[in-house]
């Protein structure tokens, strides 16, 4: 029953010229490569936030800065590397800190 059907001589014709005209692209070649882009955290307006705070998330720091969640992720993790927040509670990804005073 059924089926696909079949394709009419002229189109047979057109499907195969075409395919002939056209070229494969190298991946290789050209291309835009990735930029690297860096975001910097501003120290003295996150320790302000910081400071002010009891207990904060890395989303409302984030928030707050006007930077992405990773970049405030990172700096959060330097900062409890360097004794200035700590870790006080959380669970699954939403981890709370406070300074470490």
């Amino acid at each position: 029953m059924g089926g696909a059907k079949r394709p009419t001589i002229s189109k047979k014709d057109r499907s195969s010229s075409s395919k002939d005209t056209k070229k494969k692209k190298d991946k290789g070649e050209g291309g835009a490569k990735k930029a690297e882009i860096t975001v910097l955290v501003n120290e003295q307006q996150a320790l302000k936030i910081i400071q002010n705070s009891k207990v904060f998330t890395v989303q409302e720091l984030a928030r707050q800065m006007g930077v992405k969640i990773s970049a405030a992720n990172a700096f959060l993790r330097e900062s409890t590397d360097k004794g200035i927040v700590k870790r006080v509670g959380g669970y699954s990804g939403h981890r709370l800190y406070q300074t470490a005073s």
